[in-house]
């Protein structure tokens, strides 16, 4: 039976500690960034609390590749170097990027990376030689509020098939079309931005 893994992120219990970009850095080997951003969500400056004094939130939006159904980066990018596995991962060949960076426009979500030392764009790969030995993804496994939740997407019987379902987690900007397969349980302020 055919799988597609994709992540659940509980923004209520993200405390923007930013431990996911250092595993992937880690995971990775990345000298520089991550391919995790954390992104804030607060008051109308995106940057400060929401509310008043003393009721203020401020909440967390942790935004990696989406591993979409429909990548538009994959349909944007001259030289195939972007290509979708069996199980929805959404793959970068290096060998065949040559740095024009047309995946980066294309993609809704901001996921892509150009590292300009080796001229190449890098993205999540939810961890894929992790999965492939049966682990889960490194960010998943330190995050110190398990807020990130991994299965298969396909298994209706799946802990986050189940958990997409009693929490209704959404996906970031459904209009796009792209069908990601990460989803996001809403704040209690019903926050998902």
């Amino acid at each position: 039976m055919a799988k597609r893994y994709g992540l659940v992120i509980d923004l209520e219990r993200c405390i923007g500690c930013n431990t996911c970009i250092m595993a992937c850095k880690l995971e990775n080997s990345l000298e520089k960034g991550s391919w995790i951003r954390v992104d804030t969500i607060g008051g109308p400056h995106r940057d400060s609390p929401e509310g008043q004094h003393p009721q203020l939130s401020m909440h967390f939006l942790p935004v990696l590749c989406m591993h979409c159904e429909k990548p538009p980066c994959l349909d944007a990018c001259p030289l195939e170097a972007i290509f979708k596995r069996s199980d929805g991962i959404v793959m970068v060949n290096e060998k065949k990027c040559d740095g024009c960076q047309a995946c980066l426009q294309a993609c809704p979500y901001g996921a892509l990376v150009y590292d300009m030392t080796s001229n190449i764009v890098q993205k999540c790969t939810l961890c894929a030689h992790r999965i492939e030995k049966g682990l889960e993804p490194f960010c998943k496994i330190c995050c110190e509020t398990e807020a990130i939740y991994f299965g298969d997407l396909d298994d209706p019987d799946s802990s986050i098939s189940k958990l997409i379902a009693a929490r209704r987690a959404a996906t970031l900007k459904p209009q796009s079309g792209t069908r990601p397969a990460v989803h996001y349980c809403a704040t209690r302020q019903g926050r998902i931005e």
